[in-house]
């Protein structure tokens, strides 16, 4: 039986189409004031040595934020990259740039989950910040009131097996009593082979019966009951 859901974000839960077109483009836009602005604060400077380390080499300031900038066109996945985006993102919600996109689907399924005592979590390669900014600002208020935990590439890489045992580990739950929902086969991949459920969230394609792992439209598609843990 299906005792906890863990969710990615990206074309799951929220439009990819937001992230691309809307934090994105605010983060590539005002990364370079902030981080000259910010720069001497501690949380900030502790996140540009991180930056130095991953990029292999010292960097001046500048240098630090044209690899920021390069990281955010290439869509890298790397942690110090997303805690500065998610910094920038706080500001922008914040000053009502934007607010946090979440499908009605979603939203519907993910409440009555919680509210039959189902652990909901998030595993996103956006920070676990970034995670809950985009859940307190949503159209529909703040959504952070359903979610047990979130979990981020601190936990590993979403396309490494490795990353759903942790994962499973920190849950205290075995592996087929959790779900895992996503759009990405390679991160679906990873945690069937850690020995979790997989659903892959297809919301502007086609559903084929004999894709690796199965398949729906959106939310309301995906039923929890104890026989066969899934039902559709």
């Amino acid at each position: 039986m299906i005792k906890a859901v863990v969710s990615d974000i990206e074309g799951t839960t929220s439009a990819l189409s937001f992230v691309k077109d809307v934090l994105f483009p605010y983060a590539r836009e005002h990364i370079g004031d902030y981080v000259r602005q910010h720069a001497q604060e501690p949380a900030l400077a502790a996140l540009i040595d991180d930056v130095r380390r991953e990029a292999g080499r010292p960097l001046t300031l500048e240098e630090v934020i044209a690899q920021l900038v390069t990281w955010i066109d290439e869509d890298k996945k790397i942690t110090p990259l997303k805690a500065i985006q998610g910094m920038l993102w706080e500001d922008g919600y914040r000053n009502g740039a934007f607010t946090g996109h979440v499908y009605p689907d979603a939203r519907a399924r993910l409440q009555a989950w919680h509210d039959q005592g189902i652990r909901l979590y998030l595993y996103s390669s956006g920070s676990v910040h970034a995670q809950k900014l985009l859940f307190a600002h949503t159209d529909y208020g703040d959504l952070n009131y359903l979610f047990d935990g979130c979990f981020d590439t601190r936990i590993g890489a979403k396309s490494d097996s490795a990353s759903y045992r942790r994962i499973i580990d920190a849950l205290g739950l075995q592996p087929d009593e959790i779900l895992f929902l996503s759009d990405v086969e390679s991160e679906l991949d990873a945690a069937e082979e850690a020995g979790m459920n997989t659903l892959w969230l297809v919301r502007d394609g086609v559903v084929y019966m004999d894709a690796a792992h199965r398949q729906v439209v959106d939310f309301n598609d995906i039923d929890l009951v104890a026989r066969n843990n899934l039902s559709g």
